[in-house]
Formats: C-alpha cells, structure tokens, sequence
C-alpha cells in the first residue's frame, strides 16, 4: 500500500462536504437549486455514514455530501470517513469543510483504502485525497502503510504464514531499512531459550527468535517484543474447533511490533531499536510439552506447566529476559494473551500494564487522541501470589478463572528487572465486524499510539 494522498497539484478535486443533522439545513440552503432539489429527492438526511454525490450540469460530480455524527455524540467515530473509499467513484477529492478532527479524518481515509487481495482479486479504491491543510501526509502515510503491513501478516493464513515465513518478513524489513538482522533457530534455542523451544518443538516448523537492530548505539535503547505464535492449536490442552479458528492471528504481537518498528525507522527516530519475535506453532505431537512438565527459563525461572494453551506468555517470557539484560530506556511487548481480556474489554479496547506512572499517562493521552484505544488495568501485587507453584518458582496458568489478562502480565513481569520502563499490551489483532476505517480481519492496534509516544520522545 502506497500513498493515497495526491501530491500533483489539483484544481478540480471534487469537495466533500461533511454534514451533521444540526448543519444540514445551513448547508443544504447554500446549495445551488438544481442540487438541492436534487439531494430532497433522494432523501438525504445527514445520517452518520450515509453519502451522496451531486451531479454537476454536465452530468460530473460537483460535490459530495458525506454524514457524521454531532460533536456531542456519545458513540461519535472520528474514524466514519474511513467508509469513504468505499463509497466513492473513482476520482480525486478534497475535505470541503472541516470533520470532527480533520487529521483522524484523512488517516481514516487512508485505512479505509486498504485491501487484503493475496488470494483472491480486490481493487483497491481508485481514489485520491488531496492533502487538508495543515496535515502531515506523509506521517498519516507512514501510519497507514504500517497498519496495512500488520494486517497482511494477520490475514495471511497459517500454511504461508508460519515461524519462517514471519522470519522472512522481519528479514525483508530489516533490509529495506538497513537494520540488522539474526535468526536463532530450532535446537540452537533449547540452551539460550527452553521456553521458546519447548513451545514450538512439536511442530515439524522449528521455533524461531528473531533479532532486528537498528538505529545509533549511543542513542536511548527502544526495545520491542512481539508473540509470533504462527498456530495455536492449544497443544495438549487442545483448543475446540472454534476457538481454533482464527488461530492464525495469534502472531498478531509479532504483526504489530514489525508495523510499529516500520514506522521507527521510517520516521529515523532517535532511539537504538531492537525487535525481539519468538515465532513457533504450538502444535500437538509426540515431543509436545505437557501439563505439568517443568522448565527452566532462560532467566533461571523455573516454570511448571499449568496449561498448554497459555503458550504466548512462555514464549514472550524468554524473549523478554533477553531484552532486559541490556537494560533498553523502554521496553515493550505486545501479544494476543487473554481471552480474560475480551471477556473485560471486548475487542476493540486492549489493556494496558505498566508501573511508570509517566509512561502510563502518555499512552493513556496518545492512545485517545489518535483514536487507537487502550485501556490501563493494574499489576495487581496481591494476584502476584496466584502465580505459585508446589513445585517449580512459579506456573504458567494459576487455576481459577479469575483475572486472567492481569495474572499474565504479572507471569511476565517476573522477567523484567533492569529495564527502566516497561509497558505489555494485551491486545486482540483483529476487527471481527466491519468498521469504517477498519475492514474486518487482522488490525493493528496499539502501534500508533506507541509510534506517537516514541515519536514524541524521541524525534
């Protein structure tokens, strides 16, 4: 995906006129006759979605009427102009008056381009966006090519998406960037990193610990950390036939870290980047790990199994450990965990973990005002205990099914010591029903407000 935003100069770039039930009739009466006549007919009524072209006296399009909801709504989505796109005729056009934030707007506009057509023909919207004054096209591109990079990786389907294939696209960003780039891989990984082995050692696809570096040594050291886990089959804790189903998303930590490290480096931020993917397929064999097998973390952790189905962390855990012996400025990591999350946030709304306090209020901030929300829950210290096991130093799954996404963040943070900030994302990976902006399937949620904060501190 490319930039939709027409750089060439344009005089005859149609207009799109948004419109509110409250504007509507100050609009409508400033409309030439033919047009008004011509929009009554077909009943238009500012409704939030619903658009209209009206045709010009040579039969083109003089303008179109596009409907949001007022300011004051509630539910107000300052993402409806991503349904754009999708509506409109093949042609050039430009923001007649201003949308709610006409910034969000025009990144919506750009999202709402997007077309997943790998294996079967999708036309991308033959259409152009004459840039709004004052917006920086080329961040909102940047933005929106990173978001269509982690889509694509989530939509792609496991049998071409596995531990070498997610490789292969972390070495190809790692090229177009000039970064560096190591791949530990198979038995290499049972020394350094038994969790990770352990994990993706049933599948005839060995695991995977990918490595990008990028950026000057002496600047502040950003270190992300994203779950590649290409299939989740549950493991020997097997998942049933539904909740099996979109398992190909659940690399969607690892989508998302290469989409938010694009963005990085595109901006040439400040920072020594460093992107640490365990990828692996937790697959059922017989080599497969089992409930209460024991494991000793490449932080000297040792971790009983309590359940195979809660691989993700396991494989983050070794990850992290890594990440933190160089002690980054910030650490951060990203994975589809919990369904404890959905069931306490939904989808579209992902927690947030973190004990700086500064770092939270930014996210917190950044993450509404770029309409990609987060939601902070506690590293509770009480559950701290729940983590407990008779016969390792701690289990993977605590029985119960109480605080789920918070006992995960806080299996994870016994592998954080030294970094001196640290933020975890529980985050979903994927739109199950159509918003505008934000077609269904895999999305890429929490990057751009984390692009934002880094690109806040470290421009």
């Amino acid at each position: 995906m490319s930039s939709v935003f027409e750089t060439a100069l344009v005089t005859d770039a149609i207009p799109i006129t948004f419109v509110t039930k409250t504007t509507w009739d100050a609009i409508r009466s400033e409309l030439p006759a033919p047009a008004r006549q011509f929009a009554e007919a077909n009943g238009f009524a500012a409704k939030p979605g619903k658009c209209l072209a009206l045709p010009a006296s040579d039969g083109s399009i003089a303008q179109v009427l596009f409907g949001l909801e007022e300011d004051s709504h509630k539910a107000r989505d300052p993402f409806r102009p991503g349904a754009l796109p999708g509506l409109l005729p093949p042609g050039v056009y430009r923001f007649a008056n201003a949308p709610h934030d006409i910034r969000l707007a025009a990144l919506a506009f750009a999202l709402g381009c997007y077309r997943f057509s790998r294996y079967r023909k999708k036309e991308a919207p033959e259409v152009r966006l004459v840039p709004p004054e004052g917006v920086d096209a080329a961040d909102i591109t940047r933005m929106a090519n990173a978001a269509a990079l982690a889509r694509d990786l989530i939509n792609t389907p496991s049998n071409d998406m596995g531990p070498a294939e997610l490789a292969g696209a972390a070495q190809e960003l790692a090229t177009r960037f000039g970064a560096g780039f190591n791949c530990i891989t198979g038995a290499a990984l049972e020394q350094g990193f038994p969790l990770i082995h352990a994990v993706g050692m049933a599948s005839a696809r060995a695991p995977r610990l990918i490595d990008l570096t990028w950026g000057d040594p002496a600047h502040p050291k950003v270190t992300l950390v994203g779950k590649g886990v290409c299939f989740d089959t549950g493991g020997l804790d097997l998942k049933p036939s539904s909740g099996m189903l979109l398992m190909k998303k659940d690399m969607g930590g690892a989508a998302n870290v290469l989409a938010l490290a694009q963005m990085v480096m595109d901006a040439k931020l400040k920072v020594r980047l460093r992107v640490l993917i365990p990828a692996v397929e937790n697959a059922v064999a017989s080599n497969a790990f089992r409930p209460l097998d024991v494991f000793r973390s490449r932080k000297g952790i040792t971790v009983e199994i309590g359940n195979t189905d809660a691989e993700g962390r396991l494989v983050l855990a070794d990850a992290l450990a890594l990440a933190d012996e160089e002690k980054p400025d910030l650490l951060i990591d990203l994975g589809t965990l919990t369904g404890a999350a959905r069931v306490a946030l939904g989808p579209d709304l992902p927690p947030f973990y973190t004990n700086d306090e500064t770092l939270a209020g930014d996210i917190a901030a950044l993450a509404k005002s770029e309409n990609d929300p987060l939601w902070r829950l506690p590293l509770w210290p009480a559950y701290d205990a729940w983590l407990d096991s008779k016969t390792a130093d701690i289990t993977n799954a605590p029985s119960g099914g109480f605080a789920g996404s918070i006992t995960c963040a806080l299996f994870l943070q016994r592998f954080v010591e030294h970094a001196k900030a640290w933020l975890h994302v529980d985050i979903y990976g994927w739109t199950p029903t159509a918003k505008p902006g934000r077609p269904e399937g895999g999305e890429c949620q929490a990057a751009r407000a984390i692009y934002k904060l880094l690109s806040q501190r470290y421009a």
